[in-house]
């Protein structure tokens, strides 16, 4: 097996500092969960009618937003997208959410039960539970069909869970949430956006934090610890994980839902200036944090470029 050498560590040492320890930094977390966790079920109010006028997404974060073709739409239509890509990604963060459960089970299936890194695991399972189930009514209340991942895409998922490495898995995680999370800190303060959309996206900000947190710091841990495949295997998972999420951010099918030709939309979407911006700003705090600790290298760091995510 092959070792890692001081000339490895080096750049991660020198833009980290030390290891945290595992253990207290799991402490911390557990500390903030008991004080700030909530039931969706309880703290929203889910038999409230939906405001008239409201959106269900910032509209400067619905993909077709300063295209020609957003320019054409009616204010009615252009409210009708952001609901059905609200609900495409609650359809995402369900999809991700169920792959993130089946890799922290697998984290901690030969670790002590009784440690608190363990335990936060597990509390962190439990939130994605709730996350999921929230998701889901959300979904259903707003009256959406449900926008899964392709087919494809759903099956290589199968694949993931059964080989990643325990880095790949983390830096998965990282991908799929702070995106989202950056999106949802803009929506939960609009008041342009529907109360309930609110609600969903400050509990998921608030909770996400800490699962933000623990992710962090175990991967960082993972790219000085682990053998040097597993970190080459890293950052070449990590890059391809980065095309396929930008690739199934919005299912193109939300287009066809409100009327829209889907081959023009998509291709606008495509060629749209704004979005690029948006998506690269939504990834920009989690590529300054892969590249500071050296996922970002070699062909998975082209992977990232391909993906639109990386500035």
């Amino acid at each position: 097996m092959t070792t890692v050498t001081e000339r490895d560590l080096t750049p991660i040492r020198d833009a980290l500092g030390p290891l945290r320890d595992r253990e207290q930094v799991a402490a911390r977390l557990l500390e903030s969960s008991a004080r700030h966790s909530f039931d969706p079920d309880r703290e929203l109010d889910w038999d409230a009618p939906f405001e008239e006028g409201k959106w269900f997404w910032p509209p400067e974060l619905v993909s077709l937003y300063d295209t020609p073709l957003w320019r054409r739409m009616s204010e009615e239509q252009r409210m009708e997208l952001a609901r059905h890509e609200a609900a495409s990604l609650a359809s995402l963060g369900i999809w991700f959410e169920v792959i993130l459960m089946q890799l922290l089970v697998r984290h901690i299936y030969d670790k002590p039960v009784t440690s608190d890194h363990v335990r936060y695991a597990l509390t962190e399972i439990a939130d994605e539970c709730r996350h999921s189930m929230m998701f889901a009514r959300m979904i259903r209340k707003g009256g959406t069909p449900v926008y899964p991942v392709p087919r494809l895409y759903h099956n290589l998922a199968r694949v993931l869970k059964t080989v990643s490495t325990t880095p790949g898995s983390f830096a998965a995680t990282l991908l799929g949430e702070e995106i989202l999370d950056w999106m949802q800190r803009l929506a939960f303060p609009d008041e342009r956006v529907q109360t309930l959309i609110r609600g969903v996206t400050r509990i998921h900000v608030a909770e996400e934090a800490r699962h933000v947190r623990y992710a962090r710091e175990e991967l960082r841990r993972q790219m000085v610890t682990a053998p040097r495949w597993e970190r080459e295997l890293t950052r070449l998972s990590c890059g391809e994980a980065a095309r396929v999420f930008s690739v199934c951010f919005v299912n193109p099918e939300v287009y066809g839902s409100v009327g829209l030709d889907r081959r023009e939309a998509v291709a606008q979407v495509k060629a749209s200036g704004h979005r690029r911006e948006v998506m690269r700003s939504g990834a920009g705090r989690l590529t300054d944090f892969l590249d500071d600790i050296g996922v970002l290298r070699g062909p998975g760091r082209r992977l990232w470029r391909s993906s639109g995510l990386l500035a």
